[in-house]
Formats: C-alpha cells, structure tokens, sequence
C-alpha cells in the first residue's frame, strides 16, 4: 500500500529546505506544501512500497495501510528507527500490541565494505556474473552448460 502523510504529525522537518522523506524516496515521490509545509506524496500510483520514508520520519507522520499477511486487518504498524535498529509496533484491532526489533546495521557507520572483502576480477560489463562471482558463493569458477 502506498505511503500517506498524517498531517496533523508532519512539521516539514521543521522548516527544513528538504525533509527527511524527500531525501530518502527512491522515486522522487515525497514533496512539501508550500502553504502549510507539510510532505504528501505526490503521485501513490508510483510508490514503490519501500516503506523508506516511513522509516525515517522522525515524527512518525508517515504511515502505510498494511496488506493483510504483514499486518491483519485493522491493525497498524508503525516503526521507530533508532541509529543501529527499527522497532516496529503492531497494533492489531483487539488492543493487543506486539513489538518487533530489528538490526539496520552490521557494520559501524561508514566501516562497510563495497565489495565484501571478495576478489573482484570483472573485466567485462556485459559478462552475466556478478561483480564478486564465482568466489561471493563459494566456488572457483561457475558451471557453465556444453552445447
């Protein structure tokens, strides 16, 4: 479902030249009012459901109708991202709440690293493996079909 702004929650990250949303939407979606300063996004037919901006919210402005085998019906489900985890709070409709948390990192804040720490050996763009294959799985080299 795509993602909605609870207006009377969003203060335009105070006044900020771009909001949180709009800096994280992959596709450009999130925009500002500028009458009242508050986000909306623009076009929910091109949400690609990433949930991204309503991560990082820090008002928890942004919500999202749950599909029913993520979230029953009639229940919300909001997340609350600190700096290494999202704790996501289940609401459901009888007043039963669950919480979920999850690691966002792996790594120290700017530690990762690009390639895995695999050998990359890839000369060729238009070759059909994977920048770190075949040693990212495991093997020496991929099998490869006789014709």
């Amino acid at each position: 479902m795509p993602s909605f702004v609870i207006a009377e929650k969003c203060d335009g990250c105070q006044g900020q030249e771009k909001t949180a949303c709009m800096y994280i939407c992959p596709n450009d979606l999130m925009a500002v009012y500028p009458e009242n300063k508050k986000a909306y996004n623009r076009d929910v037919s091109q949400c690609w459901e990433c949930y991204c901006c309503v991560k990082i919210c820090p008002q928890q402005a942004i919500d999202v109708r749950g599909y029913a085998d993520f979230v029953p019906m009639g229940a919300s489900c909001v997340p609350l991202r600190s700096s290494d985890s999202i704790m996501w709070t289940v609401k459901f409709r009888n007043g039963m709440t669950k919480r979920f948390k999850f690691p966002i990192r792996t790594t120290e804040e700017g530690e990762a690293v690009p390639d895995g720490g695999y050998t990359v050996d890839q000369k060729d763009l238009n070759d059909q493996l994977l920048c770190t294959e075949p040693y990212s799985i495991g093997l020496d080299a991929l099998p490869t079909l006789n014709k």
